[in-house]
Formats: structure tokens, C-alpha cells, sequence
């Protein structure tokens, strides 16, 4: 009986990825940039000088950040101020206000996650994806 020959995964070689200019490949540097949002995105755009990727990335994760802090202060705000008016009226009205913000408030903070493990998953990937809106931005304000 004949031993068979081992069986191979793939046959494709995978092409070492490209360093960035903080000696990291370009795709950890570009996902490490989401990690702490606007945090490691500053931290990211500042010092990345020749990826574009990592500098996209960065600056989108940079937005998000920015966006995800400056609306939670506002939709803060903006709850307790329903909050008040929702004891003075009183019933089932006051009730459903409140009830409405916070599903406002849930799908808001739902999406900014969703983007922001998206955003993770594609620098990862080494693709540029633009999320909705800050995408654009982020382009805009990382071209050299």
C-alpha cells in the first residue's frame, strides 16, 4: 500500500504584506488605527508619512471617533431634557418619548459599532472601505 502525498491547502504564495512607514504592515497598522477610535486614529495619522491606506484608516477611524464622542454628549443632553419634559407631561405621551429617544439612542450607538468593527475587518483585509458619509471625509482629508 502506497502512502498518498500530503494534501495541500493552497497552492496561491502570499505576498508578504507592505510595511508602513511605522514599521508595522500596513494592514495591523491600519487596524490598530480603529482601535481606540479618534485615540489611535490621531495617533496613526500623525505619524503614518507614506501609506495611504493606514492614513485613511486612520482619519476615518479619527471621524468616527470624533462623531461617536460628539453625539453621545449631545444624545446625553438631549435625554434628560426629554426626560424632564416626560415628567411633566403626564401618561402614556411622556412615556413614549422617552421610550423614542432611546431607541434612537440604541440604533445610533448600533451603527457606530457596526462601523467601527467594519472599519476594523476591511483595514485588516487591506481594503479601502468608505463607511457612509465620514467615508468621504476621510478620503478627502487623508490624500497627501
Amino acid at each position: 500500500m502506497q502512502n498518498q502525498p500530503p494534501l495541500q491547502t493552497s497552492n496561491r504564495q502570499v505576498a508578504p504584506s507592505p510595511k508602513s512607514s511605522t514599521g508595522l504592515d500596513e494592514n495591523i497598522a491600519a487596524l490598530l488605527s480603529y482601535v481606540m477610535t479618534w485615540v489611535t486614529g490621531l495617533i496613526f495619522f500623525l505619524i503614518e508619512k507614506e501609506s495611504r491606506l493606514v492614513r485613511f484608516h486612520a482619519m476615518q477611524a479619527l471621524i468616527l471617533g470624533g462623531v461617536a464622542a460628539v453625539s453621545s454628549f449631545v444624545l446625553w443632553i438631549a435625554y434628560f431634557v426629554v426626560i424632564i419634559i416626560a415628567s411633566q407631561i403626564h401618561g402614556a405621551l411622556g412615556s413614549l418619548l422617552s421610550i423614542l429617544l432611546g431607541l434612537v439612542i440604541f440604533l445610533f450607538f448600533a451603527a457606530i459599532i457596526v462601523g467601527w468593527i467594519l472599519g476594523m475587518v476591511k483595514a485588516y483585509q487591506g481594503q479601502y472601505f468608505k463607511l457612509p458619509v465620514i467615508g468621504n471625509f476621510a478620503e478627502k482629508f487623508s490624500a497627501k
